[in-house]
Formats: C-alpha cells, sequence, structure tokens
C-alpha cells in the first residue's frame, strides 16, 4: 500500500539517491545525511514500532516533544504514517500532555517531564549522532533508538488513514491529515519554493515556524533541506558554499535567495 498523507510527500519523484535532509549540530560535530530512501526507511521503522508496540493508529494522538532534527523528521512522518495526529509540543506548558496515548521526548527533558501527568506509553530519544540510544537512563521510558532499528523498512497500516482525521493539534487548531499536505503545497507555493530547491534552515527558525513549514513545504515541493542545529559563528555562510544552498528560511546570507521575501 503507498503511503497516504503527509508521508505520500517522500514518494513524490525526486532523485531518490540524492540528499533530502542535511542535519548540521555544531556543538556536537554532526552531520547526517539522509537520502529520501533512507528517510523513509525511518519513517517505515517508526510507523512500525508505533503500531506493533503502542497500538498507534486513526484516532491516536501523540505528543512529539522534540527539536526540530532529522530523527524528529522521521518521526512525525512515522506519526502521520500510522494515520495519527500529532500534539504540538507547545501544550505541554497547559498540561495537555495526558491527552496524548504516546509520548516521545528527548532524554533529557525525561526528568522535568516525569513531574507531569504522561500517558503509560513514553519513548525517550538521546538524539545521539549515531543514532545510539540513551546513555546512563533507568526511568520507565522505553528507548527509541533500539527499539525502532528491530522494526522493518516497509510499512502498511492495520487501518488505512483517514484524509479527513486529525493529523496535527494546535491549541484550538486542528488540521486533518490532507489538509496538511494542502497546507505545505500552498506554503511552498507563497514562499517561492522551487523543485530541487535545496533549503536552510536554523533550529530556532525551524521550531518557531513549525513542521509544516521547515519540513511539509520543502517536500511538497520537491525541495531538499539543510537544518542547522546550534550554529557557529560563520559556519552557516561556509556552509550555505558547501551544501550549495538556493535558499533559506528565515535566515539572511548574502547572494542567497530568502524565502518569503522579494528577489
Amino acid at each position: 500500500m503507498p503511503p497516504s498523507g503527509p508521508a505520500a510527500l517522500l514518494a513524490r519523484d525526486r532523485d531518490r539517491a540524492r540528499p533530502l535532509l542535511t542535519f548540521y549540530d555544531d556543538a556536537s560535530g554532526e552531520r547526517t545525511e539522509l537520502s529520501a530512501t533512507t528517510l523513509a526507511n525511518w519513517v517505515a521503522k517508526t510507523a512500525n514500532l508505533l503500531q506493533d508496540e503502542f497500538d498507534v493508529g486513526p484516532g491516536s494522538v501523540v505528543a512529539v516533544v522534540l527539536p526540530p532534527h532529522w530523527q524528529t523528521a522521521a518521526v512525525l512522518l512515522g506519526v502521520w504514517s500510522c494515520g495519527a495526529a500529532v500534539l504540538d509540543t507547545a501544550a505541554e506548558h497547559d498540561g495537555e500532555l495526558a491527552a496524548a496515548d504516546v509520548v516521545l521526548s528527548t532524554q533529557d527533558r525525561l526528568p522535568e517531564l516525569a513531574e507531569v501527568d504522561l500517558p503509560d506509553d513514553v519513548l525517550g530519544l538521546s538524539l545521539h549522532p549515531l543514532g545510539l540510544g540513551m546513555p546512563g537512563y533507568t526511568g520507565p521510558a522505553r528507548d527509541f533508538a533500539l527499539e525502532v532499528r528491530t522494526h522493518g523498512d516497509v510499512f502498511v497500516p492495520l487501518v488505512p488513514p483517514d484524509p479527513a482525521a486529525p493529523g496535527l493539534l494546535l491549541g484550538e487548531l486542528t488540521l486533518s491529515l490532507a489538509g496538511l499536505v494542502e497546507s505545505a503545497e500552498q506554503l511552498a507555493g507563497l514562499l517561492g519554493i522551487a523543485p530541487g530547491d535545496r533549503i536552510m534552515v536554523d533550529e530556532e527558525t525551524a521550531a518557531e515556524a513549525g513542521p509544516v513549514t521547515w519540513l511539509l513545504a520543502p517536500l511538497a515541493a520537491g525541495a531538499s533541506i539543510v537544518l542547522c542545529r546550534r550554529p557557529e559563528g560563520g559556519a552557516l555562510v561556509r556552509r550555505a558554499e558547501t551544501e550549495r544552498v538556493t535558499a533559506t528560511l528565515g535566515l539572511r546570507i548574502d547572494g542567497v535567495r530568502q524565502l518569503g521575501r522579494p528577489a
């Protein structure tokens, strides 16, 4: 069964071997590059983990307490592959995480979240540069990195996703699975994202803009993403050249087109 909803954006016409999502973390020295094929494998593994171990499917709500990251991209698309809704992580401040069926959080946030009313099913992510598990963790959360690797590279939902079902919960606003795709396509047009664009965005801008902007809109347009976490000094200027960046989101770099701004 072909993917549907936001995950179907991965299957759109593109060179599946070329870089689709390149992630930098200047604090750790990480550079991780995923092609469309590699990201799709991570998405399938994540969806299988959520469906098989946590019964995630249409009607489920999954809270994603993660920063913009390549693993976050796999988690979001994995949740949507199951036909479930992502609870916007800003809701954690309103005590609404208890409304989720499953919570995925970074390891460093788990002690803090232990003080909040959470569901029984919690997955922790170390966000280690090599995708390793949570070092030194002894709490009740299950380790995403250790568990996801045992699941298959092909995902078949037990219940086909309903395009009209909730896909993203943003306070009082709800976007359906189909609405996420439509919003991504519209936003790509408004921002002027072109097929083949290589878009650089930093973590802060991505977090403020949300996943429809930093992840889904580029995928909808047939563009690729260079996501930079904790950038240092002039690294972004040099990176724009080495990564052949054609446009930026929320960043101003001389000689590079800034999305959403007049040429």
